[in-house]
């Protein structure tokens, strides 16, 4: 939290206080949701682990997010493959108290439950890899961290804002959803979104497209 203080986006300091995330106890579900029912509707949904990934996706599309429920061990705190109760908690479900962050999120979830094309399947698991899990956002005149592989790793954080190693790109859609991705090492390639308004415009944009190239009418499935 020390690193976080001057690291991370408004949006998840303001989101850690509104679901009650405190240093002395683990977070209990039943509390978070009990917070998040009444700002967004979202809820957290505890599994053991990985979900397949249209049952991911349907989650999101009702306003549910998968949350595992182990924990990794201490050696592993900068850096783990697998998500746990530490990154889910943490570091994606703060941001789900604000509005259009989570407008943004069930639109991505409804988007992919939908896509029927393996072009549109990958590009949309670049999009969450390059926002919701690596993202940044530009706030008074600096880069901050929102992403959750982000927020829950204290070495990459850091190596994320200062490396003269890492590429950070202004956000557009197109060009994240045609940048390919590895998942294990530290990200040399990261975009600075302008605000979660640009993130949910474009998302919105590019549901309907996905959509309606798969038979679907956009007004029968976006909230």
């Amino acid at each position: 939290m020390e690193s976080l203080d001057r690291q991370a986006a408004d949006v998840f300091h303001d989101g850690m206080r509104a679901i009650g995330l405190t240093r002395d106890k683990v977070p209990q579900v039943t509390s978070i949701n009990g917070r998040l029912a009444s700002l967004t509707g979202w809820e957290s949904h505890p599994v053991p682990g990985y979900l397949p990934a249209k049952a991911f996706f349907a989650c999101l599309a009702h306003r549910k997010f998968p949350t595992t429920i182990t924990v990794r061990p201490k050696a592993l705190m900068d850096y783990l493959p697998e998500p746990d109760i530490f990154h889910d908690i943490f570091g994606h479900v703060p941001l789900h108290a604000d509005p259009v962050f989570a407008d943004f999120l069930q639109t991505y979830g409804q988007a992919a439950l939908h896509a029927e094309t393996e072009h549109h399947v990958e590009r949309l698991a670049r999009l969450f890899w390059f926002t919701v899990e690596f993202g940044l956002i530009a706030e008074g005149g600096r880069t901050k961290l929102y992403g959750s592989g982000l927020i829950s790793s204290l070495g990459e954080s850091d190596f994320a804002l200062t490396s003269p190693h890492v590429d950070r790109r202004p956000f557009d859609m197109d060009l994240v959803c045609d940048t390919p991705f590895e998942i294990d090492h530290y990200q040399p390639i990261l975009y600075v979104l302008e605000s979660f308004e640009q993130l949910r415009d474009a998302m919105n944009s590019y549901a309907e497209r996905v959509l309606e190239e798969s038979g679907v009418k956009p007004e029968a499935v976006l909230a």
